[in-house]
């Protein structure tokens, strides 16, 4: 398996957003320029005093014709005991202390009826009733007070957007989902009948718990849904919401979590009041592993905030102050560093393990997903669950999705078989990639994977045939050799782990006879040996050694139980491992090395036929250790062509029919 160095990514340059209007600094330009009009009319340095004058000087300069315009404010009853005389002149004679010539005038006194017809007589007065003290009070404190009530309702809009990530750190984030929209019900989830069962349980006590209470049961407190990525533990828990009809709540176990100890804690706490006050309702907390880690564990004795976290969740499940009604639906898939008190009954009562789906259930789970797929009439979705054990809920989804991806750039109306097949190599092995490589490189690579199809197909008893070989780089590796069960893989026999060891070998030492040299291809291929032949001496007693476990603690000191790691093995019986694991490698390699050179001839013809087709199905390395040729017609490859030919479509559906489909991936493929 000759790997290839991952290219780097080329650094993308980051385009700027267009212009947006943005109404805050519009509100910051608007109180700026008020304030500066308040400053400006209020400053004493800038405002002109008017100049002070007599009643007699008033009605004199009136009579003289130099009083340009002028007001009489009288008393609020009418009387003239005391009235103020404001106008301008017509000529700026008069200064004022400060020296600074001004037209206006001022004037404050008892007014006569006399000097009053002789103001009237010059039509330059007006007479108005002078203002209350609440109302002078009123004008000159309303612009301040206007003033200061645009600031206070700029400022406190900024605290209140602010409290939202401040102040308000302790309200539980977990999100009320919708009954109504995108409702899923137990007919969406398949592939874990098991798990429904147990589930279901819970939706039938939310719907009618008489019927359990009256028998003395107890519905668990809490359910904890174990597996693998991809298994459809979140899905689960979507149906179970949407069957049951309740008030749902949603929440991460990250979102607990927090560089300030005690906010996780305050959202538990807030967590649990909200689901009280809409009980009955279910919690669900995905990624539980997030919080819920051991307590004490890793290196530096734990972290503070998580763990008080983790002490007020476990109260609010299990505590003094319990109220029923509210259900913690959880998931993870590391249920092994949970701290132990998070397990116990009462809190978690019961732990679901949604496992990867058999061939019925990725069948079921096919069916779930064909529904928006237009797939053609021929297509059997039972042959394309036989052919992909191990493979996960998400994974057969992602399936279908790439084979109508591919579909839609072949100009195709329908998903074909050619799609799928093509489809589930792309997301087993990777996609291919046309690299430029020379005649050294290719007759490299063939012989490499020749070696391994070549030790497989001899050493195979039936279980593990192979399914394709070629030399178009997939992946980070020039080629590829796949071997597909036929059918799940629950347990790992001796005999079979042997012989992956010795297929493993086989492109090595193919080079090594044909080319006289060695590579670094078979790095990848040498780790998965060396771990196989580890597990079978440590774990899983399957050498001279005995029936012993020498694995010991493989824990990381940031995730495990333990600060620092312990051995269990002395020096003389790891000294010994070494051995054992050095002998199975080396007898394999002997047998591998024996297969290939009794069979010399049929590893040149499997390299060449690489050389010329680039891609040689499993039956065809068959017909050539038989026949010593290959028989059956090779189909031409279709991946890397943006459409496809009607006559190319009409000879490869020949060429691959729908019955190759039945040998499926394997779990954990084995590129050479």
């Amino acid at each position: 398996m000759p790997d290839i160095e991952p290219k780097k990514p080329r650094r993308q340059l980051k385009t700027l957003p267009p212009d947006r209007f943005q109404p805050k600094v519009l509100i910051f330009w608007i109180a700026l320029a008020i304030a500066v009009v308040a400053l400006l009319y209020w400053s004493p340095g800038i405002t002109v005093s008017p100049a002070q004058m007599t009643i007699y000087e008033v009605v004199t300069k009136a009579e003289a014709n130099e009083v340009k315009t002028a007001t009489i404010q009288t008393d609020p009853t009418g009387g003239r005991d005391w009235v103020l005389i404001t106008g301008d002149l017509n000529e700026a004679t008069l200064k004022n202390e400060r020296g600074a010539k001004t037209a206006s005038f001022r004037a404050a006194g008892r007014l006569t009826d006399a000097n009053m017809e002789r103001l009237q007589k010059t039509n330059k007065f007006v007479e108005k009733p002078n203002t209350t003290v609440l109302t002078q009070l009123a004008l000159s404190v309303l612009p301040v007070v206007i003033i200061i009530g645009f600031l206070y309702f700029l400022f406190s809009r900024q605290l209140r957007q602010a409290g939202r990530g401040a102040l308000n750190f302790g309200k539980s984030r977990a999100k009320l989902l919708t009954r109504d929209r995108d409702k899923i019900t137990f007919a969406d989830v398949a592939g874990c009948d098991e798990a429904k069962e147990e589930v279901s349980e819970v939706v039938e006590f939310l719907k009618d718990p008489k019927k359990f209470t009256k028998m003395g049961g107890r519905i668990p407190r809490g359910i904890l849904m174990v597996g693998a990525p991809g298994t459809g533990k979140t899905l689960l828990a979507k149906a179970v919401a949407g069957e049951a009809d309740v008030p749902f709540f949603s929440i991460s176990g990250s979102d607990f979590v927090e560089m300030f100890v005690g906010v996780g804690a305050s959202r538990v706490r807030d967590m649990f009041e909200q689901g009280r006050k809409s009980a009955p309702c279910l919690i669900f907390i995905d990624e539980i592993d997030a919080v819920g880690r051991q307590r004490g564990a890793g290196l530096g004795g734990g972290n503070d905030e998580r763990e008080q976290t983790l002490n007020s969740l476990l109260v609010e499940m299990d505590g003094f102050d319990t109220t029923e009604g509210v259900i913690i639906i959880a998931a993870t898939n590391r249920p092994d560093v949970l701290d132990s008190a998070l397990l116990r009954p009462g809190r978690f009562d019961r732990q679901i393990y949604v496992d990867l789906p058999d061939m019925i259930g990725r069948e079921q789970i096919l069916r779930v997903h064909a529904r928006k797929i237009n797939l053609a009439d021929n297509i059997d979705l039972g042959v394309i669950a036989r052919g992909t054990p191990g493979l996960s809920g998400a994974e057969l989804a992602n399936l279908l999705n790439e084979a109508a991806l591919l579909a839609a750039r072949r100009n195709r109306k329908k998903v074909e078989n050619q799609d799928v097949e093509d489809a589930r190599e792309k997301v087993q092995f990777g996609r291919e990639r046309r690299r430029l490589m020379d005649d050294e490189e290719k007759k490299l690579t063939a012989y490499h994977e020749a070696g391994h199809a070549l030790v497989q197909a001899v050493l195979d008893d039936g279980h593990l045939p192979v399914h394709k070989v070629t030399i178009i780089p997939r992946g980070r590796s020039l080629g590829s050799t796949m071997f597909i069960p036929k059918k799940d893989v629950l347990t790992q026999a001796m005999k079979r782990m042997l012989n992956q060891i010795a297929m493993g070998l086989g492109g090595r030492i193919a080079e090594e006879l044909v080319l006289g040299d060695i590579s670094s291809g078979a790095a990848g291929d040498i780790v998965q040996i060396t771990t196989i032949a580890r597990h079978m001496v440590c774990d899983w007693g399957m050498s001279p050694l005995g029936p012993i476990a020498y694995g010991g603690n493989h824990d990381t000191v940031f995730l495990g139980r333990d600060i620092q790691r312990t051995e269990n093995v002395s020096e003389e019986t790891a000294r010994r491992i070494d051995v054992e694991i050095q002998r199975i490698i080396s007898e394999q390699y002997e047998r591998a090395k024996a297969i290939i050179s009794e069979r010399r001839s049929a590893l040149d013809k499997i390299a060449e036929a690489l050389l010329e087709h680039e891609t040689l199905e499993g039956r065809h390395v068959l017909e050539i250790l038989e026949f010593g040729e290959i028989r059956s017609p090779i189909a031409a490859a279709f991946i890397g062509k943006p459409a496809d030919k009607p006559e190319e479509k009409k000879a490869a559906d020949k060429a691959a029919p729908s019955e190759d489909l039945g040998a499926g991936p394997a779990p954990s493929p084995t590129p050479a």
